[in-house]
């Protein structure tokens, strides 16, 4: 199975830029030194096919894309009656053809598990989207036995985050054919960098994923410092 280690988008900051390969994009270049990337952008706003597309071309062949689904399903419909905006994202993304990674379903803290409405959207989400999920929940609620299993039944990953919620979601969950780790900067979230022994043990394990059977995904998202890429060179 895979290691893979990238950041939430594919900036490259000033100072360490000279250590990325010439390409003709940021993206290009970041290709070369990590083989994978989280698309955060399509929370907030959709891309059009062609723009997926053209991400795609630009990387090499085992590169993947995590992609967000959209707010307008997460945090404004709350999972209600989604087939419309699902089939929008679906096609959009399709663009990604091989390339696209899990998509990543980022719930509000306020969204409590309802076992009938979770059944229903993760139906909806296969059968429109497909592919595999990594999930993260911030209400403690979907971190109790009811809600594991509703995961484990519909092969979606419950997302490792870091700062954790509830003590439970500092580790993996759900379907264990992915481990998928948010690392959003702790104590200050999305600020703070992650010293030697924090991305160590990180990377632990992420590889006790592998060994266990599962594709490991490591996310570095404390992107308002700029931290987000040093520490992920430092992982690699």
């Amino acid at each position: 199975m895979t290691l893979r280690i990238g950041t939430a988008a594919w900036a490259l900051p000033r100072d360490i830029r000279d250590r990325f390969p010439s390409g003709a994009s940021n993206l290009e270049r970041y290709a070369q030194r990590f083989n994978v990337t989280e698309i955060n952008s399509s929370f907030y706003r959709p891309h059009r096919r062609a723009t997926y597309a053209r991400w795609a071309a630009s990387v090499p062949p085992d590169f993947r894309f995590a992609v967000k689904l959209p707010r307008a399903i997460t945090h404004e419909a709350r999972l209600v009656d989604c087939d419309t905006p699902l089939a929008r994202f679906a096609d959009e993304i399709a663009g990604l053809d091989e390339k696209r990674g899990p998509v990543l379903v980022q719930l509000p803290p306020s969204l409590a598990f309802d076992a009938a409405l979770a059944e229903a959207f993760f139906a909806r989400l296969d059968a429109i989207v497909g592919g595999p999920v990594a999930f993260e929940p911030r209400h403690p609620s979907w971190f109790d036995p009811p809600a594991e299993a509703l995961l484990v039944a519909h092969r979606i990953a419950r997302v490792a985050a870091d700062p954790a919620p509830v003590p439970a979601a500092a580790m993996p969950g759900g379907w264990p054919g992915l481990a998928y780790f948010r690392l959003h900067g702790s104590p200050r979230i999305y600020w703070s960098p992650y010293d030697e022994a924090a991305l160590a043990a990180w990377r632990q394990a992420a590889v006790a994923g592998v060994a266990a059977g599962a594709e490991s995904w490591i996310i570095l998202d404390n992107t308002a410092s700029g931290a987000t890429t040093r520490d992920a060179m430092k992982l690699i």
